[in-house]
């Protein structure tokens, strides 16, 4: 029997003539890690910020853990994490001392146990008190990820994960994101690359114009075809 644990209904979001979400429907279920494709620029982020409670919807209803997402911001927030393609990392500060930081923002329990125990999952625990500045991209990637799920949220956001990591760091974080997600961690993930999302995903979508328009598995060969079909008429409606 699955739960759901985000339910979001005809949502609607425009930046003044400029309408980016479209009568917009999506459910996500506990234990899912849930890929949404997308060309660069179809309102991935957006729709990301406006689900993880960071943006208003301008019409709709969005349900998180059961809770009315706009009645209950800080209850949400408190069970989410979100992950940027930018790392909201401190350069001047160790990664154990980033750690601390967002430990006490979240009040974290026993942070330095927990710290410790976040740094050993990422493989950063022998570099806790080496500067930001000093890690590669891939690195950087893992400590924000730690940073994310420092909290013990239910519900993780991705957004675009994979930008500036080389194969090997990709295929590092992705199994974090699988560890993660056997432990009952539920995750939103948005990237434009197909290869970089569908074999860690059960299930898959494609966000175009202002709406998710494949909402259901297929395998990846025909994944890819519809997703290059809906680039190629996108790219035509543009010119």
């Amino acid at each position: 029997m699955t739960h759901e644990i985000l339910s979001a209904r005809s949502i609607t979001k425009s930046f003044g003539h400029d309408r980016v979400l479209r009568e917009l429907d999506l459910t996500i279920n506990k234990g899912d890690i849930y890929v949404l494709f997308g060309s660069n620029g179809a309102g991935k982020t957006t729709l990301m910020k406006v689900l993880s409670t960071l943006h208003p919807a301008d019409s709709g209803e969005i349900m998180l853990f059961g809770m009315k997402s706009e009645e209950n911001v800080r209850d949400i927030r408190a069970k989410i994490g979100f992950m940027s393609h930018e790392t909201f990392l401190y350069d001047d500060l160790s990664a154990w001392e980033n750690l601390n930081f967002y430990a006490d923002l979240y009040s974290v329990h026993n942070k330095k146990k927990r710290i410790k125990e976040i740094l050993k999952m990422v493989g950063l625990y022998h570099r806790s008190h080496d500067k930001v500045r000093s890690f590669s991209r891939g690195m950087a990637q893992r400590l924000s990820l730690a940073r994310a799920v420092l909290h013990d949220p239910e519900l993780i956001f991705l957004d675009e994960p994979y930008s500036g990591l080389d194969l090997r760091a990709q295929e590092v974080l992705n199994n974090l994101v699988i560890e993660l997600n056997k432990k009952g961690k539920t995750f939103f993930i948005i990237t434009h690359d197909i290869e970089k999302g569908f074999d860690i995903s059960n299930r898959n979508g494609i966000l175009s114009n202002g709406t998710i328009v494949i909402d259901k598995e297929l395998d990846k060969a025909n994944f890819s075809e519809k997703y290059n079909e809906i680039l190629r008429r996108e790219a035509d409606e543009r010119n």
